[in-house]
């Protein structure tokens, strides 16, 4: 077995310290050997071993020997950092969303085409267990030919927190950016990308100054793909709902990883992704001429599957489940609905 790659993170905020470094930790293809962390070195604490450093250059460093980046900073850092990676030689890890814009996107993806090295999109709800369950319905046929899709991930966030810079008007910033790159990567991956979006883009709570809620809806031959997200929803509803010629799938409650992660748990045992019996879909099909009704078990959520392809793409032996095109055409819909909406946030329409 070939070294681990030596891998650096930028940023240990909610992102960096929540969603990447315990997969990295616990994968044993790779080694966090570098924390870029401005302030404080409890990443170090939490990761004994591990140099911090106060700027991005540090990894860079030929002496760091960093392989792999992974950039979890503020948004509009993604982009920048990701090419100055990239032309450093390094393999980098992008976390959402991709860039800014699409042409801002492009700048990355040419540079990895230059330096021949792997940038990979961090769209990890891509392994929520939910979403795992409800391809699996629709690749085995179960539902029929899909004729209603619904998908939202709402929140009760009333109180709006000033030191946060995703509250704060500046580009990337607002709940489209940080949700909509998710439901949007979700629904291009069933379906392909739409003939036509429409949306709206506005804000709900008192004061706010950025967007916290937005309904887009994807067009396609035989069904509308509705995807929406608040931060004002007291009741969450339905994660969602799928109806198609042969049955429909209803799923309450978000996958566990997130509330795991959040609460300082490490990905490992059997319980890790796992959803309560409360919380598995309701499902009606017809299956082989068998009518079903019932409850249909959750499959287990796995983030980590992530950089088990990231690792595998960098060796050669498989592609990227998430490709630079995949956030490319999130960007071209998150732009369009920013473009068609029927709402004005922050100057923005």
């Amino acid at each position: 077995m070939s070294d681990p790659l030596r891998v650096g993170l930028t940023g240990f905020g909610l992102g960096g310290r929540a969603f990447h470094a315990p997969f990295i930790a616990a994968n044993p293809r790779l080694r966090l050997t570098h924390v870029l962390q401005r302030h404080g070195d409890d990443a170090a604490e939490l990761y004994p071993g591990v140099e911090i450093v106060r700027d991005f250059d540090a990894l860079l460093a030929p002496a760091a020997g960093v392989e792999l980046i992974v950039i979890a900073t503020p948004n509009p850092t993604h982009a920048p950092f990701a090419r100055r990676a990239l032309q450093a030689g390094k393999h980098v890890v992008v976390d959402k969303p991709f860039a800014l814009s699409v042409d801002e996107a492009q700048t990355v993806i040419d540079a990895a085409l230059r330096a021949d090295r792997i940038v990979a999109p961090y769209q990890n709800r891509r392994w929520d267990g939910d979403f795992l369950t409800l391809g699996a319905l629709v690749s085995r046929g179960w539902l029929g030919t899909i004729q209603a899709f619904e998908s939202r991930l709402d929140r009760w966030r009333p109180e709006i927190r000033p030191d946060r810079w995703k509250k704060l008007p500046s580009p990337g910033s607002g709940l489209l950016f940080d949700l909509g790159p998710h439901l949007i990567d979700q629904a291009v991956a069933l379906f392909g990308m739409p003939s036509a979006v429409s949306a709206s883009v506005s804000s709900e709570r008192p004061a706010s100054l950025v967007d916290d809620r937005f309904e887009l809806a994807l067009e396609y031959p035989n069904v509308t793909a509705k995807l929406g997200a608040r931060l004002m929803a007291r009741d969450a509803g339905a994660r969602f709902r799928v109806s198609g010629s042969q049955g429909h799938y209803v799923k309450h409650g978000v996958d566990p990883q997130e509330a795991q992660l959040r609460s300082g748990k490490r990905p490992s045992g059997p319980e890790w992704g796992v959803d309560p019996p409360e919380r598995w879909g309701e499902l009606v099909a017809t299956i082989d001429g068998l009518r079903m009704e019932g409850v249909l078990r959750t499959l287990p959520g796995n983030y980590g599957a992530f950089y088990d392809n990231v690792c595998e793409a960098i060796a050669g032996t498989a592609p990227l489940a998430v490709t630079p095109a995949d956030a490319l055409n999130t960007l071209r819909i998150i732009e369009l609905a920013i473009t068609n909406s029927r709402s004005d946030v922050g100057g923005r329409k």
